[in-house]
């Protein structure tokens, strides 16, 4: 059964299928949310029968497609993808039940848009020919522009539109990477065949930073960040919940799965100035953060921050480097989005995200203040959550690979816990705000929105090997094929200046 296919297309039919109901509200979110929880449940029996003993890819399907330019269509998961694909699942289903009131008009659209939107991600996460991972990277810009564009805040054409541009000038220099990179293979698309071949070092160069202008922009990297506190400020909850956890992990997966094996040579001749752009994000953004006035902008630029410390990890270019960058950027998508998912619920009460608006909120709804407790602490990283195991093998890694930007970067967390712990006590304690008196609390639907992230959050803190024994056998490969290639390129270099 072609496993990965059904994942892809499931939720695009489902979503189609949205154009043949009425419009009543109830009936579409209804349908929105079964499809989207079948999908997770189609995503269970691949994460469970997943062999984490091989680097191999599993789950494999390849079809001929355009046969004139040896462009096939080619699907796989290895231990990095499996966890992407789960994600995305997850959050999606959040996403629909984050949406149920708050979205009534064009929801049929709306939850057309949702799904559709699911499926490009995941076949981003599936796709083993470089031309169908661009189509599908390419595919999540129209219903994730959609998604900000319709049913965002009052700025949103201008956040749309900011998105849209940095997005689509990345890809295409992207895809002229990827045409240099079919031609010096002798005319293929296969992203594991490329990954085998040898191409010059000034090639690699030129492809790496042209990757590097997609990837950079999706993760986002300063200084081509300004795009996302926009998108995340004007975006529904539902937006922000997409955006933080899983388009801006596309970016550093874009690292993981091209840049690091493709190019093996320019990314270990590039590694000083991608540590120092990771170093800046992490204090630029974590300093940001302590100016904010507005909710949900601060969260944005705090993931400027923490997307810092993941493509720190990752040009560590070791094991424990690789494996904490991988394993936190589930855990941002986690954090993060229950983060959005929090302060949407509040928003759709009070209808503003201004946090001089709030205060002593503990009194007026306790158990939401319990839940955002938890999410504020997995975002400063105690010991327990999962934000500790993902940054400690990060700093772990960068320590073994450059000390000097590991310390640098360790002052993000000092800062992180200073804007986050100020974050909540300017919203939960002190006097309560006389217009907050009347919020109702939490309903059953949101009760059950939070609490598998809250459970999540405490699972991987304290057993993260339920993830990381999916990554350990992926990673290794994947530091041998970039430094056996520096080895094999010095080895060459010392066989050619022999007389």
């Amino acid at each position: 059964m072609p496993l990965l296919s059904v994942l892809i297309f499931f939720p695009v039919l489902g979503g189609l299928s949205l154009l043949f109901l009425e419009r009543k509200a109830e009936t579409v979110r209804l349908v929105a949310l079964v499809v989207s929880l079948f999908e997770l449940l189609f995503v269970l029996p691949i994460f469970f029968l997943f062999d984490k003993g091989t680097h191999q890819m599993q789950f494999r399907e390849q079809y001929d497609w355009i046969s004139a330019l040896n462009i096939n269509y080619a699907l796989g998961i290895d231990g990095i993808s499996v966890l992407f694909v789960l994600l995305t699942a997850l959050i999606t289903v959040l996403c629909v039940l984050v949406s149920w009131e708050s979205i009534q008009e064009k929801a049929k659209e709306f939850y057309m848009a949702l799904l559709v939107l699911e499926g490009a991600m995941v076949g981003v996460f599936c796709a083993l020919d470089f031309f169908l991972f661009y189509v599908f990277w390419e595919a999540m810009l129209i219903p994730m522009f959609l998604i900000i564009g319709v049913w965002g805040g009052p700025n949103r054409l201008y956040a749309t539109i900011k998105f849209f541009l940095y997005t689509l000038v990345g890809s295409l220099l992207m895809l002229v990477g990827i045409i240099l990179l079919y031609l010096a293979a002798g005319r293929s698309f296969d992203i594991l065949f490329l990954a085998g071949q040898a191409y010059p070092f000034k090639l690699q160069v030129l492809v790496f930073w042209l990757f590097f202008a997609a990837f950079a922009v999706k993760v986002p990297m300063w200084p081509v960040h300004t795009w996302l506190p926009d998108a995340h400020t004007e975006a529904p909850t539902a937006g922000s919940v997409i955006l933080a956890g899983v388009l801006i992990k596309m970016g550093a997966y874009g690292f993981l799965r091209f840049s690091l094996p493709i190019l093996p040579q320019a990314t270990q001749a590039m590694l000083t100035p991608m540590l120092v752009l990771s170093v800046i994000a992490i204090v630029y953004g974590a300093l940001v953060c302590l100016a904010q006035t507005d909710m949900k902008r601060l969260v944005a630029y705090s993931s400027v921050s923490h997307m810092g410390f993941v493509t720190l990890g990752l040009f560590a270019l070791n094991q424990q480097g690789l494996e904490g960058s991988i394993l936190q950027m589930i855990n941002h998508g986690l954090v993060t989005g229950a983060l959005f998912l929090a302060i949407g619920m509040v928003y759709d009460r009070t209808h503003t995200r201004e946090i001089a608006a709030y205060g002593g909120l503990a009194n007026i709804m306790p158990l939401f203040a319990g839940f955002f407790m938890v999410f504020t602490l997995a975002a400063v990283g105690l010991p327990g959550t999962n934000g500790f195991i993902g940054e400690w093998l990060i700093l772990l890694g960068a320590f073994r690979a450059q000390p000097l930007y590991a310390v640098i970067a360790a002052t993000g967390l000092i800062l992180g816990a200073w804007y986050m712990l100020w974050l909540y006590q300017r919203i939960f304690f002190g006097g309560v705000n006389e217009g907050l008196r009347q919020l109702a609390p939490l309903n059953l639907r949101e009760i059950l929105t939070l609490a598998p992230l809250v459970l999540l959050i405490f699972w991987i803190g304290v057993y993260p090997d339920a993830l990381l024994d999916f990554l350990r056998v992926s990673v290794g490969h994947l530091v041998e094929q970039v430094h056996g290639a520096g080895l094999a390129e010095a080895g060459r270099t010392a066989l050619m200046a022999i007389p």
